[in-house]
């Protein structure tokens, strides 16, 4: 998670996580314009979606599921347990090509040793801006 997706925000997350060398594909999102890195952009405003080698489909393929789940199970993602739910469909991202019994064996392995009690999980810890999470 990032806490803005202003230009030095974004880059610095870019600059720290991405492999050294690697080329950034983007929409034309004006944040990452001047990044010091290999840089190909795909213009959605006038209706390129694929050229070459460059796309944004694999990342949209990821937030499409989740978008889904906000809208039609959760409703409500606070920033308090945000990266918890993009792990989630992180995981399910990851693991789509797996037989349902491997990935189910992968959510119970991953639960071993982790609990989150209640009174845990509803604390505020500033993040709600006041609402219940």
């Amino acid at each position: 998670m990032v806490e803005s997706t202003d230009k030095e925000t974004l880059q610095g997350f870019v600059n720290e996580h991405a492999v050294e060398g690697a080329t950034l594909y983007t929409d034309e999102a004006s944040a990452y314009k001047g990044i010091d890195r290999p840089h190909e952009v795909v213009k959605h405003s006038v209706g390129e979606y694929v050229r070459d080698q460059a796309h944004t489909n694999g990342l949209e393929s990821f937030w499409a599921p989740m978008k889904r789940g906000y809208n039609g199970v959760y409703h409500k993602m606070s920033p308090k347990h945000l990266q918890r739910y993009v792990d989630e469909f992180q995981h399910r991202h990851n693991n789509r090509p797996k037989d349902t019994i491997d990935q189910m064996g992968g959510v119970v392995h991953g639960m071993a040793g982790k609990n989150l009690p209640y009174k845990k999980l509803i604390e505020d810890n500033g993040l709600n801006s006041g609402a219940r999470s």
